[in-house]
């Protein structure tokens, strides 16, 4: 999978937004926007400014979206996008170098630890699936799914994908 590599921010400011310059300076109007932005300046991805991506076939089954939430910003290195499941889609078995949040925003999904039964998922589900944990997500038989999955990379991976879930995987 492509990383995600442009940052969202929202703001929730009535009043127009201040950014300080590199002297310290409060400048009026509006935050920087990405490569207008110098050093100490906030900068805004406007929504709707970043381009869905279609989940590889390599690494999805079924038809998946994914949603640059925000990219990682040097020295920090954590990402999120919002990947949204149509009903049986699902992921590859994957693990996380630096461990995995997931918070699932609509819909019924799925998740499985190897080695374990699958698990349902629905809406305000926080699911935290440690470094080098074996697993797969994706949405239940009949409804689609949305979740915001946070990570952090290592050595610039965020993800090692491996072999797909089978139909019968997905099924137990």
């Amino acid at each position: 999978m492509k990383p995600i590599i442009v940052a969202t921010l929202s703001l929730f400011l009535a009043a127009p937004a201040f950014s300080q310059t590199a002297t310290g300076q409060a400048k009026s109007g509006t935050a920087a926007q990405g490569a207008d932005a110098g050093p100490g300046e906030m900068t805004i991805a406007r929504a709707g400014s970043q381009a869905s991506i279609k989940g590889p076939a390599e690494n999805f089954t079924g038809n998946v979206r994914v949603d640059p939430v925000f990219g990682a910003h040097p020295p920090v290195t954590t990402s999120a996008g919002a990947v949204t499941f149509e009903p049986r889609a699902r992921s590859a078995w994957h693990t996380h170098p630096a461990g995995q949040v997931l918070v699932v925003t609509s819909g019924v999904g799925r998740i499985q630890q190897w080695g374990r039964k699958a698990e349902d998922i629905r809406p305000g589900d926080v699911i935290w699936t440690p470094p080098g944990v074996k697993h797969w997500h994706g949405a239940a038989p009949t409804t689609a799914m949305t979740h915001i999955a946070i990570q952090d990379a290592v050595g610039g991976k965020t993800v090692e994908w491996m072999e797909k879930v089978s139909d019968e995987q997905y099924a137990q």
